[in-house]
């Protein structure tokens, strides 16, 4: 296994997809200390209590992701350049308010117990950002295409009339 730049250990796909088999597995090794725990004694927890870290950025990525799209929402053919979240304060309130508490669970201890999540570094949450950023820009370009559809189809229709 090699290091990756960010200097944790890369794992192979058989490895991950095999996981349980990890204690008959010869050499295995993954770096002392991932995310603060010691894995030197046994690196096969890389699978169990490492997966946290996978699952948080996962979650993460997902309510983001949904935060970002609730401002799509916002109208069916307009651009968001055009139809501002400002016109609603009440859905900033809520996008706010939501992602507060997903960063409440992120960073109280008690509930990353409870949620089975891990505190995420400023590098992942602009790993979380960098994969749920785009749902804006796929959503501009499909309603830019919606729009120069509409406006095809109303062309069509005012000459015939």
């Amino acid at each position: 296994m090699d290091a990756n730049v960010d200097g944790h250990t890369l794992v192979t796909l058989h490895q991950l997809s095999h996981w349980t088999e990890c204690p008959t597995w010869a050499g295995f090794k993954v770096n002392n200390f991932v995310d603060g725990m010691d894995l030197q004694a046994n690196p096969c927890e890389y699978f169990t209590k490492g997966k946290v870290k996978a699952a948080t950025l996962s979650l993460s990525v997902l309510v983001m992701i949904e935060m970002f799209n609730a401002y799509n929402a916002l109208s069916e053919d307009s651009s968001l350049l055009v139809v501002t979240p400002l016109v609603n304060p009440y859905l900033i309130a809520a996008t706010f308010s939501s992602t507060a508490l997903h960063m409440m669970i992120v960073y109280v201890p008690f509930f990353n117990d409870v949620f089975s999540i891990h505190a995420l570094t400023l590098h992942e949450w602009s790993l979380v950002l960098a994969f749920a950023l785009p749902v804006i820009l796929v959503d501009e370009v499909l309603k830019f295409f919606g729009r120069i559809k509409n406006a095809k189809e109303l062309a069509a229709r005012l000459k015939q009339e």
